[in-house]
């Protein structure tokens, strides 16, 4: 099989059939990006972390996971005009270099956000094998070896059949998202004399919790950042990329609103925070859906985020790549499947070691302070951008200049409370 690189001038000789470089292919259209990106933030923090939110927050977990909605919402505005403005794989990378200036701290950026993808799918990966733990007992390490590096070799097979497959796997989870809500609807009719429970107290305590709920449950809205580094891959990506992405949020916030005031209605938090395959709590009963009908869907959940996060940082270091950021060979792709498999394969590799050795909580709130502070620097950056530039530039889309302020500023706020909050708390 050969190889054909796209960062070639960082290899100082290479044969002659090497230098003619293979792209990646663009097959992603505007439905099958928006499955990509509800399925990643779905399948990523919602099932996995269900139990865990509502542990730390209580009754308040709906509104915990609506506050980090409302974070990440604003963020992905900045990311929308961006993806327009700059439609490029390895995103991030351009829009810091772009807003400041400096290559060294654009690379920084790059680096976290291929960190985010890896510590993502091995959170992920750990609570797969969390779910199948509800079917018996298994090897757990052989039992993630096997799953990571399946996920590597879809990952590899090929974008547009990785993608397809993404987006069947995001129809099964949500549509069982509406099948367990729908069976515990009746819990419902409570809400109105219920509501109060759903609010935080007034008391020091009750915040702590929403806020450690709410930092763990940013987790359940990463992914629409990894659309951006798909950009050489879609069609028409100045069009569909900031639609896809803003579309997906907003899909996936209806989602948790909806399902998290049926969870917490329907069973005690405590009872989900105990619980490997919280969905099944709350389905309730005894019969093959709600048992091991549920544990395959989450386990499909967790396999669908893990894919898609080996996917984004092989294109992030790939795009480094291309731009002399990375060493040259992350940069190099497969003609037969139009893929950097080497980059691929890195990632995966990596994801198998930090599955292997670290816990699910902590893997989890890694993933969300390395993404807040991404996110921060992304905003910031949109903002100087818009700044300096006003509406100039080729971007289909255009948000007030003070909306990335914004973002940064939240952004900033809430890694200082848990810096706070893990110092004195």
């Amino acid at each position: 099989m050969r190889l054909r690189g796209d960062a070639i001038h960082n290899q100082p000789q290479m044969d002659n059939e090497l230098t003619e470089p293979t792209t990646l292919q663009r097959s992603i259209s505007l439905p099958m990006l928006i499955f990509y990106g509800v399925g990643t933030m779905v399948g990523g923090g919602f099932y996995a972390l269900l139990g865990e939110v509502a542990g730390e927050a209580g009754m308040a977990a709906p509104f915990a996971l609506m506050l980090s909605g409302l974070l990440a919402l604003i963020s992905a505005t900045s990311f929308a005009e961006l993806s327009s403005r700059y439609p490029v794989s390895a995103g991030e990378v351009r829009y810091v270099r772009m807003g400041f200036g400096r290559a060294d701290l654009a690379a920084v950026i790059g680096v976290l956000v291929i960190l985010t993808g890896i510590v993502s799918a091995a959170t992920l990966a750990v609570a797969t094998i969390g779910f199948l733990r509800d079917l018996g007992d298994i090897n757990e390490t052989l039992g993630i070896a096997l799953l990571v590096v399946g996920m590597g070799a879809v990952a590899a097979w090929g974008v547009g059949k990785s993608v397809t497959l993404v987006a069947i796997i995001t129809v099964i989870e949500v549509g069982a998202l509406v099948v367990v809500a729908t069976m515990a609807g009746d819990n419902l009719k409570d809400l109105p004399e219920r509501g109060g429970e759903l609010l935080p107290g007034l008391t020091t305590g009750a915040w702590t919790g929403v806020f450690a709920g709410g930092f763990l449950a940013f987790y359940a809205f990463i992914g629409f950042e990894d659309m951006v580094n798909m950009a050489e891959e879609v069609k028409r990506p100045r069009r569909n990329l900031p639609i896809a992405i803003l579309v997906s949020v907003v899909i996936t916030i209806v989602i948790y609103a909806v399902f998290s005031t049926v969870a917490v209605l329907s069973v005690p938090p405590a009872e989900l925070a105990e619980s490997n395959t919280p969905i099944a709590e709350v389905a309730g009963g005894d019969g093959w859906f709600t048992g091991t009908g549920l544990v395959l869907v989450s386990m499909l959940a967790g396999i669908n985020g893990g894919l898609v996060q080996i996917i984004m940082a092989s294109r992030v270091s790939y795009g480094m790549a291309r731009r002399g950021q990375a060493p040259f060979w992350f940069g190099l792709v497969v003609p037969a499947t139009r893929t950097p498999v080497f980059a691929t394969a890195v990632m995966t590799a990596v994801v198998l070691a930090l599955a292997l050795y670290i816990p699910l909580v902590t893997l989890a709130e890694t993933t969300s302070t390395i993404i807040l502070v991404v996110f921060a620097v992304v905003n910031l950056a949109l903002w100087r951008i818009k700044t300096i530039e006003g509406t100039q530039g080729e971007s289909e889309i255009q948000f007030p200049t003070a909306l990335p302020l914004l973002g940064f500023i939240a952004c900033i706020g809430v890694l200082a409370y848990r810096a706070w909050d893990l110092s004195f708390g």
